[in-house]
């Protein structure tokens, strides 16, 4: 069946075209990490990568710098530990504030990881051409978001069609 409904809704169906192609990609990283004997999950590699850059610090600036909510990084983060990738200890100055750091396993596994990324990355380039224009509207998108969000958006433009 070549039929596809999404597609043929067009901007429509923005965020289910969008979650589509998310999803798709994040199986085929699942995919590969099973076949390649990988134990994370493909969500992972930002937290590594933010890790690995500021060293040590918050599940709030986590989130923050994400993009993500507070409990959704709590999750990834209880399980990053759980499989031992992560080292969780009280701020020396606020005792309520978790700090977060990469551990010594997870710093091993780098290299490695590093590789996967860098042949993720290429694969992510080739489907694209070579062609980063997406991201300009996706930083467009992003940013008129920020600016005013989408519930908001969206429940402006109901009432506006109830007034009449």
């Amino acid at each position: 069946m070549d039929f596809d409904f999404i597609k043929e809704l067009g901007y429509k169906a923005l965020d289910s075209r969008l979650k589509r192609i998310s999803d798709r990609m994040s199986h085929d990283v699942r995919k590969f990490y099973k076949e390649f004997g990988i134990d994370v999950e493909p969500n992972w590699y930002l937290i590594f990568m933010l890790l690995q850059k500021k060293g040590e610090i918050s599940i709030t600036d986590i989130a923050e710098s994400l993009g993500y909510s507070h409990p959704s990084v709590v999750v990834i983060v209880k399980k990053m530990t759980e499989k031992g990738y992560l080292t969780i200890k009280k701020d020396s100055v606020d005792k309520r504030k978790q700090m977060i750091s990469l551990s010594h396993k997870a710093i091993e596994m780098l290299p490695e990881l590093e590789k996967v990324w860098d042949s993720c990355e290429k694969a992510i380039l080739k489907v694209l051409s070579d062609d980063l224009s997406v991201f300009t509207y996706l930083d467009h998108i992003d940013q008129e978001l920020k600016n005013e969000s989408f519930h908001h958006r969206f429940k402006k433009e109901y009432l506006k069609s109830n007034v009449s």
